[in-house]
């Protein structure tokens, strides 16, 4: 609400103020100048002026800042500060003295539209917002501009915590959310995924709700999407349903998951923001399997091996080729990440991905961007990084010649065990 309108407000608000402190009765004190060089005023409604005070300061911060007036009052008090704040001090006193003279007759006639002013200033709750933006997307005959503006109501509400959990899934919100997903307008599905993520994001409990809705399978077939908008936000959906969730990223692996990362990642006719917030994705996916397994000491076997098919390290690596700084360091974070699982084979990234070429290419690129003023810092930061990449590159390739010895001594040992066996019954069989 602007300040213009705050202030045309006023009169009905003084009226509201005088005549219900007539009421409680308190007196009322005149106005007083607090010093020469500030000409800002208080009243003495039987509070002590220290209060007053910094009830005048805060109307000072609400002038200065008319975003944060709602036009809804908690209690008398601050509707009082808010009120002073935005008044002239002769015209203040003028209203007081005529206020006093109303006769009981009429302060009671006037009470009953004092009640509904109230009523009218006052703003409905978030659940009560809720509510409406969601019987706008449950009636059938919204149309299409109405349903948008409800979703985006609700992307504004499900921000709070407090208010996903509590209220979204209650209310059945979810579930209309999440069937503005087949509409056959891109903005509303656009909208839709980017409410869903909004409220899962940081949040297990939503996000098992909507799991549990069945929208991932969706959102990774609007990922497909040929509109950059729609497939950026289900991807973000996505994201936030999945991270830190043990079974979201389960449904994500058993649909497809890492085939889709693959593909986004190799094709290049995506939009290269998309392709950050991809490879940002592996990394914490890859991350979350190595903490899995240093908390618990156990982890997804299928999930590993997908994450370390040599296919998809390819495709993470060989996006690092674009001119691209910012996706370039979120690629060497994505290779860290994966280096640290032990089914990350290094000899792999070495032989069928040039890992080590790349590194070199890198450090070229970067080296020559350090006479760049604008990019130097930037570049340092991400020569450090690719430093560290390598270092846990060659640790991994120095311990590949004992680990291809013992994988074959184990080979070469069940060989004899299978033979021995194979002996042993063959014994048995013609002695019988």
């Amino acid at each position: 609400m602007a300040i213009g309108r705050n202030k045309a407000q006023v009169p009905i608000l003084l009226s509201i103020i005088f005549i219900l402190v007539l009421q409680s009765g308190h007196p009322l004190a005149a106005l007083e100048k607090e010093n020469s060089s500030n000409s800002s005023v208080s009243w003495s409604i039987g509070r002590d002026t220290n209060d007053l005070r910094k009830g005048s300061e805060s109307t000072e911060s609400l002038e200065e800042d008319g975003d944060e007036f709602t036009g809804g009052f908690s209690t008398l008090d601050s509707m009082l500060q808010w009120a002073i704040g935005h008044s002239d001090p002769a015209k203040l006193k003028e209203k007081a003295e005529y206020t006093e003279k109303l006769s009981p007759e009429e302060l009671l006639s006037k009470q009953s539209d004092i009640k509904e002013l109230m009523e009218k200033l006052k703003m409905p709750s978030d659940a009560e917002l809720m509510k409406i933006a969601i019987a706008d997307l449950n009636n059938s005959s919204s149309s299409p501009q109405e349903r948008l503006h409800a979703l985006s109501e609700l992307l504004v509400l499900v921000e709070p915590i407090d208010n996903a959990i509590v209220d979204m899934d209650k209310l059945g919100g979810l579930e209309a959310v999440i069937k503005e997903l087949e509409d056959i307008e891109s903005d509303i599905r656009t909208t839709s995924a980017w409410v869903l993520g909004k409220a899962s994001q940081n949040n297990p409990l939503v996000q098992n709700q909507i799991l549990g809705y069945g929208a991932l399978t969706r959102l990774m077939k609007m990922v497909h999407s040929s509109y950059t908008e729609e497939a950026a936000k289900a991807f973000y959906a996505i994201s936030a349903l999945i991270r830190n969730n043990e079974i979201g990223q389960e449904l994500f692996y058993l649909e497809g998951g890492t085939i889709l990362l693959q593909d986004m990642l190799r094709n290049s006719s995506i939009d290269t923001r998309l392709q950050k917030k991809v490879v940002f994705l592996v990394a914490d996916l890859a991350d979350y399997q190595a903490n899995l397994r240093s908390a618990s000491g156990d982890n997804n076997s299928l999930v590993l091996s997908l994450l370390s098919n040599r296919f998809f390290l390819k495709s993470v690596v060989d996006l690092s080729v674009k001119p691209d700084l910012d996706l370039q360091e979120k690629v060497l974070m994505a290779v860290r990440s994966l280096l640290h699982l032990a089914s990350t084979e290094a000899r792999e990234l070495k032989e069928f991905c040039s890992l080590d070429q790349v590194l070199e290419t890198i450090r070229v690129q970067l080296e020559a961007l350090t006479s760049d003023e604008d990019l130097a810092d930037f570049a340092r930061d991400v020569e450090t990084l690719r430093r560290e990449v390598q270092s846990l590159f060659h640790q991994k390739l120095e311990q590949v010649p004992f680990l291809v010895h013992l994988r074959l001594f184990l080979v070469r040992d069940s060989y004899r065990v299978d033979w021995c066996l194979l002996l042993s019954q063959h014994y048995i069989t013609t002695n019988l």
